[in-house]
């Protein structure tokens, strides 16, 4: 049994998509308390979307990027995300987590590449709130679907 859609139910505005979103994220850090917003940014798609909005939504001025490299990450998605930085004028701070992540490892033991990924991703939240405190903002989230669906955001 299929459905058939008409494509024209399929069709998307991107502009009015865009300003939706835009106006989503000014309302809704306002309703917290802030006008400003910290995230994540790793160079990749979902990151760089959420920057972009952010930086529409609140002014470049009023957004903090975060890059939070382990020494597994790829040196083009660092690369990305300075570019992403640069062209969409907003703050950013660059703080590498290798140390540390790897410090708990020395003291706990040997550990499977999923406690890792798992160690590194609630060390990148530590930072980010830490951050969002510092900056008084909101912490923005940029998880996907798959992402939230596995426990990630």
């Amino acid at each position: 049994m299929s459905i058939e859609i008409a494509d024209e139910y399929l069709e998307i505005d991107p502009a009015r998509v865009a300003e939706q979103l835009c106006n989503f994220l000014r309302v809704e850090i306002g309703n917290a308390g802030f006008h400003r917003g910290v995230l994540g940014l790793s160079g990749g798609l979902d990151s760089s979307v959420v920057a972009a909005l952010c930086a529409r939504a609140l002014g470049p001025e009023n957004v903090l990027a975060v890059s939070m490299p382990y020494k597994t990450s790829s040196e083009e998605t660092i690369c990305d995300s300075r570019t992403i930085v640069q062209w969409l004028g907003i703050r950013a701070l660059d703080l590498p987590i290798t140390d540390q992540v790897d410090a708990y490892f020395r003291r706990i033991g040997e550990a499977s590449l999923l406690r890792v990924a798992n160690k590194c991703a609630r060390e990148r939240m530590s930072i980010l709130y830490d951050q969002s405190a510092a900056f008084d903002a909101l912490v923005v989230g940029t998880s996907n679907k798959s992402e939230i669906l596995l426990g990630y955001g």
